[in-house]
């Protein structure tokens, strides 16, 4: 079994541990780590401190990712979701939220405000090359040249 550690830093000393909420959920909910209430305005993003640290294995990144509740009743996501933790981090983690909303968003101390997922990292080597004869039926078409259908 892998193990994550945590420290617990500045306003996420009185903060629970980020846990699993269910028994097959995939990530851990992070809290907001503030003193006084936070009004995100439409349009606006702001960085919000988690109140943890983390140590992980050289394997593992941490991938910040917004809570489906928020996005779906407020429009508020996580900027550049998924946020990548890399495992040579070793600051507070930080979480940047967004107001796509309409109305005005009130970040509240101890609010759950994203969720962090441990995925396994794969570091191939990189080898330049001519690509020339790599061919494919797709070819150099993007952007949606496969239809949205």
């Amino acid at each position: 079994m892998e193990f994550v550690f945590v420290e617990k830093v500045n306003f996420g000393k009185d903060l629970p541990l980020p846990k699993y909420e269910t028994e097959l959920a995939s990530g851990i909910d992070l809290y907001a780590a503030i003193s006084k209430v936070i009004t995100l305005k439409p349009g606006q993003h702001e960085l919000i401190a988690s109140g943890i640290k983390i140590k992980m294995s050289a394997n593992l990144e941490g991938q910040i990712r917004p809570r489906s509740g928020l996005a779906l009743k407020y429009g508020v996501t996580v900027l550049n979701a998924p946020g990548t933790i890399d495992a040579d981090f070793s600051g507070e983690i930080g979480i940047i939220l967004i107001n796509h909303g309409n109305e005005n968003f009130l970040i509240k101390p101890k609010m759950r405000i994203a969720q962090l997922v441990f995925s396994p990292i794969i570091r191939p080597k990189i080898k330049e090359k001519k690509l020339y004869q790599f061919k494919t039926i797709r070819g150099k078409k993007g952007f949606g040249s496969t239809g949205i259908s």
